[in-house]
């Protein structure tokens, strides 16, 4: 019988992992602000783990100015959204043989 566990990605353990991916999977592209505001975490915090996730080639992180303000987007990579699925389903087949 295969391992039920064997699927999961280690890179989404993290529940904040998990809230930035999920919001990305919905929204196209979020601001640097928006996510922070919607998962309700600190700049450090929340720049780490997109860090870790960029590193990764999870996300990817566009920089430019509106007018002189700079605005930092991120956006789920294909390779990011299909890793996230298949950490979705394998939770669902963990949930399943319960």
């Amino acid at each position: 019988m295969k391992n039920p566990i064997s699927n999961l990605q280690k890179v989404f353990e993290s529940r904040i992992r998990l809230g930035i991916m999920s919001a990305l999977m919905v929204n196209e592209t979020l601001d640097f602000n928006a996510l922070k505001e919607l998962l309700e975490l600190t700049d450090g915090n929340l720049a780490s783990h997109l860090k870790g996730l960029e590193q990764q080639e999870i996300i990817v992180v566009s920089k430019q100015f509106i007018g002189r303000k700079p605005r930092t987007t991120y956006r789920a990579t294909e390779q990011g959204k299909d890793l996230f699925r298949q950490h979705l389903v394998a939770l669902e087949e963990l949930i399943g043989n319960q």
